[in-house]
């Protein structure tokens, strides 16, 4: 691997790792389309050196994601060990520390059991270009279930006919009808369970969580807090989990590219959190969604 080929992979992945059209579907279409084979070529190997080289990619991800959010992650371990010290829920702080915790169990069983499979069977460019097209429609069928949840919830009317409203309704115009503070515990865990999806070399992360959140009752803003909240321990742990590799064998005349792609990726992340936060103040998943649609098409297309 080269040193250029780290650097475009981790300003990939730091981009795709928070926007919702899914890092991993990049990290494998991305070197096929650009025709770097050996990459191509050792995605879907058991022992693979691009598979410790994505470990340090996750890591530096992770790490901007802490510090963009460093004051709330504060916030949320005080709440953790009031709660544990107090036994009481009650206070928001610790309310979103139980949710965090409790979101994050379904994905680290899962992952644990199915990930390293799911990565050999599945990291192929035409089963990318597959998910990620799924991963479009997820996006787009998310905003429409959210017009109707705030159409039934009576924040939105919708009338017939051409005045009709668009299918995405921005926050501005519909809002949400659930806070993140007062989330409960059951929608809290099938949110973060969602995450389960983006095993799936295409579908998003944040896509998933994004959408379970907003078609729940929470906004943008909230959903995409949650969102990035809960990628972090996930995204950490896992990059944790998997160092040896990085350390050992596998790790062999990379670890260097790897230095230079996770610092690559931890700029290009924490650029992309703050783009995204302003962004989901006002606006919707709807480019994302046509995005992954278009890109997933065209990609089926190309490797057929």
């Amino acid at each position: 691997m080269s040193y250029l080929q780290a650097i475009v992979i981790g300003l990939i992945q730091g981009v795709t790792e928070l926007f919702p059209i899914s890092s991993l579907g990049h990290g494998v279409l991305v070197p096929a389309l650009l025709g770097w084979h050996n990459l191509v070529g050792a995605q879907t190997k058991s022992e693979s050196f691009f598979l410790a080289f994505l470990v340090g990619l996750h890591v530096g991800t992770a790490v901007a994601l802490l510090i963009y959010y460093r004051k709330t992650w504060a916030k949320v371990i005080g709440g953790f060990t009031s709660s544990v010290r107090e036994r009481s829920i009650d206070k928001p702080d610790q309310r979103l520390a139980w949710l965090l915790i409790l979101g994050t169990i379904p994905v680290g069983i899962v992952g644990l059991v199915f990930e390293h499979k799911l990565r050999v069977q599945f990291a192929k460019p035409l089963s990318a270009a597959f998910f990620l097209t799924l991963n479009g429609v997820m996006l787009l069928g998310g905003e429409l279930l959210r017009r109707r949840s705030l159409a039934n919830a009576g924040r939105i009317r919708v009338p017939k006919g051409k005045h009709a409203p668009a299918a995405a309704v921005s926050d501005a115009e519909g809002g949400g009808f659930r806070r993140l503070k007062d989330l409960d515990v059951g929608r809290g865990i099938g949110i973060g369970s969602s995450q389960i999806l983006a095993l799936f070399a295409g579908i998003s992360r944040s896509g998933a969580t994004m959408v379970a959140g907003i078609v729940s009752g929470l906004d943008h803003e909230d959903a995409a807090q949650f969102s990035f909240l809960l990628a972090t321990p996930v995204i950490l742990l896992a990059g944790l989990y998997k160092l040896p590799d990085l350390l050992g064998h596998n790790g062999d005349g990379i670890r260097g590219q790897c230095l230079v792609g996770s610092i690559a990726a931890g700029l290009a992340a924490y650029a992309s959190v703050r783009f995204l936060v302003k962004w989901f103040q006002t606006r919707t998943l709807w480019p994302f969604g046509v995005y992954s649609l278009v890109v997933g098409v065209l990609c089926i297309f190309r490797f057929a």
